[in-house]
């Protein structure tokens, strides 16, 4: 911000607008940061009230080739680009101010690479030499406790603390019966169901606050089979369980740009502490054979390929079971789009829920009924009411709501 004023106060201009994302990584496309987003909506609307865009660190604002992928919008709707490292506005036809910007978009790369190499390698040392905890909700038979000042001496002056997992006197009982029940050879789901009948909170239900999107009625398989293979439960800190990978949001257009995704490591590339670290409430031995006995129940190994192209969902995240008010799952079968509920399969079934195997709903059967509406509310003779109707929807329907909402719902 201080770059970006010095450069244009310098010749008599001032910022009267601001786009930053805060939150979001650099090597997210522009179009799906929500700020930069914004000011390229921006620079398509001819009342816009600014004259050039000024970017105070370059680096930080293009990552990779996004600013050869962003820079002609700049030049398709004449709005000048500023940036400190050429003296003022780019120049299109300047050779060395395009090479310049290049530069630092594998800048941009390279420091982000570094950084990621530097701080797994420092949490990895941390993990096996110390077994700090690194942050996180802790697993469910635990509960955080203060260890004391932070080592580093800047976080520690900010108030930071160190804290350690310790078992909590009642869910901890829990994992241990669910650990002894398993290796007496009962299933994921009929400990599930175990469990329900018990009257026993399940991790969802124990901590409501961070848990809102999941169903918290009975215990899930699902749930029960992470207790299981949480190797945190022998005292030992582990980390590097899972990995962030870059891939790209459509093969067969690049420019879109790479989204992370999270994805499992291999179990022998996790980091475990050289000593047990915090309370163990299962030991080694018991974890080890239970995940004997997982492997020798699996009925192979496999690795899940990402389909060419995403199955086309008209109704994606929006539809939910009338049973049980959870999230419909998008199911293709017979060439077609089916969406599915299969709570029995997945929880413990609770006494007062009548809920079907599974619940099916072929999407074409509501398409049409849907377009129709569609259709009709958003007619021309309607279509200002519905707008309307849709922004005193939102959290704070004032002007400016109704005026971009307007806007996306013309365009």
């Amino acid at each position: 911000m201080h770059r970006a004023r010095a450069l244009i106060e310098s010749r008599g201009g001032e910022i009267v607008a601001e786009f930053f994302d805060v939150d979001k990584s650099r090597s997210i496309p522009w179009q799906l940061r929500p700020h930069a987003a914004a000011l390229i909506e921006e620079l398509k609307d001819t009342l816009r009230g600014f004259d050039a865009v000024v970017i105070g660190e370059p680096q930080r604002a293009f990552y990779g080739n996004q600013y050869s992928l962003t820079f002609p919008l700049f030049e398709h709707f004449g709005v000048p680009l500023w940036v400190p490292e050429v003296g003022g506005p780019i120049d299109p036809a300047n050779e060395a101010h395009d090479m310049i910007m290049g530069v630092f978009g594998g800048l941009s790369k390279g420091e982000r690479n570094r950084i990621k190499i530097r701080v797994r390698a420092a949490m990895a040392a941390i993990t096996s030499t110390e077994g700090r905890f690194l942050g996180g909700r802790p697993p469910y038979g635990y509960s955080l406790e203060d260890a004391g000042p932070h080592p580093n001496p800047g976080k520690a002056a900010d108030g930071r603390r160190l804290r350690r997992l310790v078992a909590d006197p009642v869910s901890s009982r829990v994992v241990r019966w669910i650990y002894g029940e398993f290796l007496k050879g009962r299933g994921y789901l009929d400990i599930a169901e175990d469990l329900t009948l018990q009257g026993i909170l399940s991790p969802s239900a124990n901590d409501p606050g961070r848990n809102k999107h999941r169903d918290q009625r009975a215990w899930s398989k699902y749930a029960v089979r992470v207790i299981l293979t949480n190797p945190r439960y022998t005292g030992h800190q582990v980390w590097n369980k899972q990995r962030k990978d870059e891939i790209l949001l459509d093969v067969e257009n690049v420019a879109l740009g790479t989204t992370t995704k999270q994805r499992w490591n291999a179990k022998d590339q996790w980091i475990w502490s050289e000593h047990p670290v915090h309370d163990a409430i299962v030991s080694v031995e018991e974890y080890q054979r239970v995940q004997e006995i997982l492997a020798t129940r699996a009925r192979g190994t496999f690795s899940q390929r990402p389909h060419p192209t995403r199955r086309p969902y008209a109704f994606r995240g929006v539809l939910f079971c009338g049973y049980c008010e959870r999230r419909m799952q998008g199911n293709w079968n017979n060439r077609q789009a089916y969406y599915r509920c299969r709570f029995p399969a997945q929880y413990a079934i609770t006494n007062d829920l009548d809920h079907p195997k599974v619940v099916y709903l072929r999407e074409s059967e509501i398409l049409d009924e849907v377009d129709g509406w569609l259709g009709t509310a958003f007619a021309p003779d309607r279509l200002e009411h519905t707008i309307a109707a849709m922004a005193e929807q939102a959290i704070d329907p004032n002007k400016a709501a109704l005026i971009d909402l307007r806007k996306r719902v013309e365009v």
